[in-house]
């Protein structure tokens, strides 16, 4: 037996005073996480006295390209931008629950199908009221939720063990170049080369193909080093023809327009062997026998190193970084002797490799879990008899 979304939930229209709000309660589409990663820190709050509000426990889902997949349940009270949209269960639905319903790519699926727009679809909010769930009791939506939420406590686990790595790596960053001694260098004195991603026009929707050279974006460069979430895909051919903006493992890549401080390192054991980047996308390829690429990866996501990177951002309209290729050649860090760089290389490299691998699991996880999701939402796995 099917319901509709609208018998389960409501959208809340809550508002909020945004002076209330901190980067880490406030939630637009472009601090959600693609494919279901939840949520990362804003990098502003908006300009007006007043934006949407959701609490805790209420479910948020990015009303922009639905193929993203971006939703968070919410741990906390907020506020959000108006492409956010903010469900709320109904009594008698365990919000854990709704949170699954919406987590579905089948919901994904008809949010696209029923969504208006082509170079920006957004989902049509009446349409997707009238999305059909199933109309299970509160008893057997909890036997879903509990056998769901097995698979996403072990990935929460997952990433708070990688917050602390992350900790400790910054740590010994941080103790290394507390000393004065070292010398100042550039980025130009390091790279091997700095390069912008294709023109627009070279890379359309047009062109893109099931399988082939994944293109990199911003969706990718959410953490320290590249999400391989779903890519879109150019041909062999093309690629060659974008010779200039391939990148390999150790590249280290930046965002130039839109979300910009964005700096993320293609580490080794990727499941290719070259990317082409996107137009907002330019990197930096270190000459290995001067620098260690973690250790200016780490560098980047410093404050001193994003105040540099940041400093070349425009004040006004979208934000991006002028000229910045020729920018980031300028900026200066201390550059300790490359010999010292290894050693505090061999000290982090255990902790960024259980970090990778963590991911890797959590990538692992969140599969079996979305195989699992459908079959539990259409009734092919009976819960009526499991007893949790």
């Amino acid at each position: 037996m099917k319901s509709k979304l609208a018998d389960i939930c409501y959208y809340s229209k809550e508002k909020v005073d945004v002076s209330g709000l901190t980067p880490e309660s406030y939630i637009s589409t472009e601090n959600m996480l693609p494919s279901k990663n939840g949520i990362s820190i804003a990098s502003s709050l908006p300009k007006t006295i007043q934006t949407r509000g959701y609490k805790e426990k209420d479910v948020l889902v990015s009303n922009i390209r639905p193929y993203f997949k971006k939703i968070w349940l919410a741990d906390k009270d907020g506020g959000c931008s108006n492409d956010v949209l903010v469900f709320r269960a109904k009594a008698g639905v365990d919000f854990r629950y709704l949170y699954y319903v919406l987590a579905n790519d089948t919901f994904f699926e008809y949010s696209m199908a029923t969504s208006k727009g082509t170079k920006m679809p957004r989902g049509d909010k009446k349409a997707l009221m009238e999305y059909e769930v199933p109309d299970y009791k509160l008893e057997d939506q909890e036997k879903i939720v509990g056998l769901l939420s097995c698979f996403d406590s072990k990935i929460q686990l997952n990433n708070k063990i990688n917050k602390n790595l992350l900790q400790q790596v910054t740590a010994l960053y941080d103790e290394l170049v507390k000393s004065s001694d070292w010398p100042l260098a550039t980025i130009l004195d390091i790279a091997e080369k700095v390069a912008m991603g294709p023109f627009g026009s070279n890379i359309k929707v047009s062109t893109f193909v099931p399988e082939g050279v994944p293109i990199i974006s911003g969706n990718h460069l959410h953490r320290y080093f590249l999400e391989e979430a779903e890519f879109n895909y150019i041909t062999e051919e093309h690629a060659e023809r974008l010779k200039n903006s391939i990148v390999y493992p150790h590249d280290i890549i930046f965002t130039h327009a839109g979300n910009i401080g964005q700096v993320a390192m293609i580490p080794d054991g990727c499941k290719y062997e070259r990317y082409v980047l996107s137009q907002r996308q330019f990197y930096l390829r270190c000459n290995e026998t001067k620098v260690v690429p973690e250790f200016i990866l780490m560098f980047f996501h410093s404050a001193s190193g994003q105040h540099e990177l940041l400093s070349y951002a425009n004040q006004t309209g979208v934000p991006s970084i002028a000229q910045p290729a020729t920018n980031l050649k300028k900026i200066p860090f201390k550059c300790p002797p490359i010999e010292t760089q290894l050693e505090w290389k061999a000290q982090v490299s255990p902790m960024i490799g259980r970090y990778l691998n963590n991911r890797y699991e959590n990538e692992s996880l969140a599969t079996l879990r979305d195989t699992l999701l459908p079959k539990l939402m259409s009734g092919e796995i009976d819960v009526s008899d499991i007893d949790l």
